[in-house]
């Protein structure tokens, strides 16, 4: 079975990527930091990093695909050149070794911060945007870097797919993501209030097989949006109350009380470098309902996401088990 390199399998996506494709059979290659935990796979680990062009090259070395799925997930950091140094400049060294390597297939792990988002409409993949459109550090970074994932596909002719996963759940969201920190904070009695504000969700696993499905048929230079269900906060945080057996919160704060707020914890970050509790970006982003459709992934892909719901209980139960909240 041909080698396949994933990095970001220490991750909550990459994790999900990695261990699909070791029960498919395939022998996975996984790119960590020295400082990274390789947990519940079976891979070979390659110690690396983004920002080593050298390490990189030695990494792609016999492998005939690429997931690249690490990025630095953040919204919130005391050193922002950190995010553009791995996010864009990790994922140019990375592409740059696997092109030289000849890879057959790059898969690269997008975000649907991504997407364009047209008032009151579900955006697609065709939606205009821009740099203007980014709000924050990270989606600065991430259109960065599919930028240069654009580029290399449509300009140079390299067989890279772009996948833009919407907000994952599920088990195994080690950090947790932001998307997972809404479900454990929920669970430990945390959230008193709700803004509003809307999201994607979708099955981690059900991410993890577009991943696959994009490497099998996607198009080079092509983007995939990979999500499921439309929810407003209010909506998901009902749904974690009926599967938890426990009471949603009631307040809707509005949105300048909440602005207020990630001013006031993120300026308090900024002087003690301590996560805040309400980062100001993620307030900002709050503003917009992300609401799309994946209709693309399923005409192309064959991609069907399974039920949120399912995923939502499969998350609880493993924050809880595991001791999470």
């Amino acid at each position: 079975m041909p080698l396949t390199l994933v990095t970001g399998a220490s991750g909550f996506l990459g994790w999900h990527v990695a261990k699909l494709l070791t029960q498919q059979g395939h022998r996975v290659r996984a790119l960590c930091r020295p400082t990274s935990q390789l947990r519940e796979l079976d891979v070979e680990r390659f110690t690396g990093d983004l920002r080593d062009a050298d390490s990189l090259t030695r990494a792609v070395e016999g492998c005939e695909r690429v997931y690249h799925v690490a990025a630095d997930y953040r919204l919130w950091s005391k050193n922002p050149n950190d995010l553009y140094e791995a996010n864009v400049e990790g994922t140019r060294n990375l592409l740059d070794a696997a092109i030289r390597a000849g890879v057959e297939r790059i898969v690269y792990t997008s975000t649907v911060g991504c997407i364009g988002m047209p008032p009151g409409e579900q955006g697609d993949e065709n939606s205009p945007v821009s740099i203007e459109d980014m709000t924050g550090h990270y989606k600065r970074s991430k259109w960065l870097a599919e930028q240069v994932a654009l580029e290399k596909a449509q300009a140079d002719g390299a067989p890279i797919v772009i996948v833009n996963p919407t907000a994952p759940i599920g088990d195994h969201d080690w950090k947790p993501t932001p998307t997972g920190k809404i479900i454990v904070d929920f669970l430990a009695n945390r959230l008193p209030a709700f803004v509003d504000t809307g999201l994607n969700l979708v099955d981690a696993r059900d991410v993890a097989q577009g991943h696959i499905l994009a490497a099998d048929q996607g198009k080079p230079g092509e983007r995939y949006i990979l999500g499921c269900e439309d929810l407003t906060l209010e909506q998901i945080l009902q749904r974690l109350a009926k599967i938890a057996n426990k009471p949603a919160p009631k307040l809707k704060l509005p949105y300048m009380v909440a602005y207020a707020a990630g001013v006031i914890s993120t300026g308090i970050a900024n002087i003690t470098g301590k996560e805040p509790m309400a980062p100001l970006e993620g307030v900002r982003m709050a503003r917009k309902k992300m609401f799309v459709t994946h209709a693309k992934a399923t005409r192309e892909l064959g991609f069907q996401p399974g039920s949120v719901d399912t995923a939502l209980e499969r998350a609880i139960q493993w924050f809880q088990e595991s001791g999470r909240c």
